[in-house]
């Protein structure tokens, strides 16, 4: 974990839970693309670092997820290294309280106040085509989280962020966190037509071709959207529907797959609702869903 991965002869990416890339914008500079899940990823990052004699100037971040912001506050203060962050993502990034609030609908209680949820606060700025070093492109890639990014670099590497996942995590946890289910399936038809030297997911392996494993995390999506649909033949509330899901899937529940699953299957009763295959009833002060007739 935590190794210096090398793709081309500037890019490169450090393996770790969510894959943090590196690219060397000269013999002396770097920066990253995203920081790791905490102050020990940070504290790792820095160490190879400093192994290799370069200095941080940037860190890029994809979106606010704390396992991608979690190094921005050690690394910014051990380097003065610029942060920047996307759009919405941005505000999550300076005020991370606003992720765990966000997921549960509230002030979160204390269990969903820890590091996975919750990162340390830094000093982002606005991304921007200017704020790119030369030759960078950033590729907007919504649906997983609000105006989450790729990055695709000078020679031809891109990396995709959280846009998909890889067989084995959908094999083990059936339901991966979605903001927007529409923008998250224009996101993956988008990612099969890509054209790239590499592609760097953050939760699955390097590969020349992305296509295969985007129709794979597409087809999971309308797996998940018929189940939805058969449960609510009758109306149903949403803690049932989730009830139903977990069992069906052989979830285990605690408070973090609560609001992760949870949200995204609000995201998919929005979905379905606004593509009118899911209608609403109000009976006896309760919310129900059921199939459209």
């Amino acid at each position: 974990m935590f190794e210096l991965v090398q793709l081309t002869e500037r890019c490169y990416y450090i393996e770790s839970p969510a894959k943090i890339g590196l690219y060397r914008l000269s013999d002396d500079d770097v920066c990253l693309i995203d920081s790791g899940n905490d102050k020990d990823a940070g504290r790792k990052v820095r160490q190879l670092l400093d192994k290799n004699g370069w200095k941080l100037r940037a860190i890029y971040n994809t979106h606010a997820n704390a396992d991608h912001i979690g190094g921005n506050r050690y690394l910014q203060g051990q380097t003065g290294c610029k942060i920047f962050a996307p759009g919405i993502d941005c505000a999550i990034t300076r005020h991370p309280i606003l992720e765990p609030a966000f997921l549960y609908g509230g002030y979160p209680p204390k269990d969903l106040r820890h590091k996975f949820l919750l990162a340390q606060e830094s000093d982002a700025t606005l991304l921007t085509a200017d704020s790119l070093p030369e030759g960078f492109e950033s590729i907007p890639l919504p649906g997983h989280f609000f105006d989450m990014v790729g990055y695709r670099t000078i020679d031809g590497v891109v990396f995709l962020a959280d846009c998909l996942s890889s067989r084995e995590t959908l094999e083990k946890y059936q339901i991966g966190f979605i903001y927007d289910v529409a923008a998250y399936l224009d996101t993956l038809e988008k990612v099969k037509t890509m054209q790239a030297e590499l592609f760097v997911p953050s939760h699955a392996a390097v590969t020349e071709d992305i296509a295969p494993l985007a129709q794979v995390n597409i087809d999971k999506v309308h797996e998940i959207a018929g189940r939805i649909l058969d449960i609510c033949k009758e109306p149903l509330c949403f803690e049932a529907i989730l009830q139903r899901l977990f069992r069906d899937y052989a979830l285990t529940m605690s408070f973090e797959q609560y609001v992760l699953v949870g949200g995204t299957v609000r995201s998919y009763l929005a979905w379905l609702r606004d593509g009118g295959r899911l209608a609403v009833v109000f009976e006896d002060g309760m919310l129900l869903w059921r199939r459209a007739e």
